[in-house]
């Protein structure tokens, strides 16, 4: 109030709060107003600042050998949790908080906030391991945070209220947990990456395009601010949400090939090279023997807002960056930057070495896995990235497997290895790479 706060809406209508001066506070009120204290008498893992209610998601075992459907842990004493999933529904309030309850259904999550006002139903306890990331490494070290809405309806879903109190919680979270507030920790579901060759193509595209990132961090009290000067060896990502409106098709349900409505979005298209007309760039995991599309529901040759990527070339209003082992070319002119500077640490392969292999997961080496629990091979992705090219680095990835497979919490168990991984942005998703494959450096 004190200082005033001003937005343009997705309809183009502008909202301002005029700055209040000579405000002061008067403390001594508080007691008055009988709030909620600090910590919740009722256990609910949430800010006191929001409304929120405990919905327990489903646990019980299942004829003759099956349970539903989350899992028992012990967090962070067992595994720290390092990331925060960010999904959408595809549905609605109620009805997906039912499924959460059925424990027959094969997914469940930690939280679900409702798009009219950003009530907020917590179903498991953030110790625990929800079924929610599609790739169980994230799953076991990650709390999930479903949103009511649609993917291609985001503009419409997604409210001001449901992202202020979202961002509160996921802001207590990240400092309960210790999870850095970046766009390598803070992930949409669509930044997960698959486990296996074979389940790339299946991954998530969730919450999509119209989630406003940037105004999220804000909330959060993490702006997305550039580092470095101009010539920076890395850029963020980051469109003006507002007036970045790309081209999608794919909104309407009732006539799948029509273009959207031009709307606000997040995303830069990634070109094979720097002109407007040109291809987008492929993506061998999702399209193994096509192209990329401009469908709201495939993000191929996108980039997102808060994504950090090493420059590979500028060539006048266009910037160039490794993705997917590849040349990528964004339009970022200089009068209406796309990107902004990001210094910051990259790793490229290490001298000798023609080719990297990526992973979707930073599992064990044999030699960690104790008598009885099956060892869980290291299979590389489909994708490699060759020398001379640099990905930004996240930091390390706990080398860790998290074998839960019975109903009871005494038989789960956390395998721990020795190999080293480091977690790099290779695409629109994270991905991990062997330490010992690669050189750090800084790309300032």
């Amino acid at each position: 109030m004190a200082e005033g706060a001003q937005r343009t809406t997705d309809d183009g209508e502008q909202v301002r709060l005029p700055a209040v001066t000579g405000l002061r506070k008067i403390e001594k009120w508080l007691e008055k107003l009988g709030l909620r204290p600090p910590v919740r008498p009722d256990g609910i893992e949430c800010p006191a600042s929001i409304s929120c209610e405990w919905i327990p998601s489903a646990y019980q075992e299942l004829p003759p050998d099956d349970y539903g459907h989350y899992d028992l842990a012990n967090r962070p004493v067992s595994q720290k949790v390092d990331y925060i999933i960010i999904h959408d529904m595809e549905g609605y309030f109620l009805p997906s908080i039912r499924l959460n309850q059925d424990p027959n259904y094969g997914a469940s999550w930690h939280y679900s906030v409702r798009s009219a006002d950003g009530h907020i139903a917590q179903h498991i306890k953030t110790k625990d391991v929800g079924w929610q990331a599609g790739n169980w490494y994230i799953n076991a070290k990650s709390i999930g945070i479903e949103h009511e809405g649609f993917l291609a309806e985001g503009s419409t879903w997604y409210t001001e209220a449901m992202y202020r109190s979202s961002a509160r919680l996921v802001r207590y979270l990240a400092l309960r947990h210790g999870v850095p507030l970046d766009r390598a920790h803070i992930l949409g579901h669509d930044n997960v990456p698959g486990t296996l060759p074979t389940t790339v193509r299946g991954m998530h595209e969730d919450p999509g395009p119209f989630w406003d990132w940037a105004h999220y961090f804000q909330l959060m009290g993490a702006p997305l601010h550039q580092f470095g000067g101009p010539g920076s060896g890395s850029v963020m990502i980051k469109p003006d949400f507002a007036t970045n409106k790309p081209y999608f098709y794919g909104c309407d349900r009732k006539n799948p090939e029509a273009a959207c409505p031009p709307l606000p979005a997040h995303t830069v298209w990634l070109r094979t090279e720097p002109r407007p007309d040109a291809p987008l760039i492929k993506d061998i995991g999702k399209h193994p023997t096509g192209e990329s599309l401009y469908s709201v529901y495939d993000h191929s040759a996108r980039a997102s807002t808060g994504q950090r990527f090493a420059v590979a070339d500028r060539q006048g209003d266009w910037t160039a960056i490794w993705y997917l082992g590849q040349k990528a070319w964004f339009h970022n002119p200089a009068a209406a930057p796309t990107a902004v500077p990001s210094a910051g640490l990259v790793v490229t392969p290490k001298p000798g070495l023609a080719t990297v292999p990526v992973y979707g997961r930073a599992y064990p080496e044999q030699e960690a896995y104790p008598a009885g629990i099956p060892y869980q091979a290291v299979t590389p992705l489909q994708y490699t990235f060759s020398a001379g090219e640099k990905y930004t680095l996240a930091g390390p990835a706990a080398t860790e497997y998290y074998r839960a497979v019975t109903f009871n919490l005494e038989d789960h168990k956390v395998v721990r290895g020795n190999t080293k991984y480091l977690q790099i942005q290779f695409g629109h998703r994270v991905m991990f790479v062997k330490a010992d494959d690669v050189r750090v450096s800084f790309s300032g």
